[in-house]
């Protein structure tokens, strides 16, 4: 026996996401997953806090010489980290 009201399973989690308005918090989600994957194991190591709060990534370090190679290349890693979300989801970056 047939269904006729059949969807598939990433349309309906899709629309339960959306539904609970979670779209957005999910990107920044994975954003501070992919950190790693993005900075590298070393930046990652010096990394001691890492979180967004209104589209602003906040990234404590416990390396100033780190801190200072970061804010050179501010810019490009925030579009890295928007690529990873596919959408812009940072606007800004702050190293602490």
């Amino acid at each position: 026996m047939k269904r006729s009201n059949t969807q598939p399973l990433k349309e309906v989690l899709q629309e339960y996401v959306n539904a609970l308005k979670m779209s957005q918090k999910l990107k920044e989600v994975s954003i501070v997953t992919s950190w790693e994957n993005i900075v590298g194991r070393t930046i990652s190591r010096a990394t001691k806090d890492i979180y967004i709060k209104d589209r602003k990534l906040f990234v404590v370090l416990n390396s100033s010489v780190i801190r200072h190679e970061l804010t050179l290349i501010k810019i490009p890693l925030m579009n890295r980290l928007n690529e990873e979300a596919k959408t812009d989801v940072i606007i800004d970056i702050i190293f602490m």
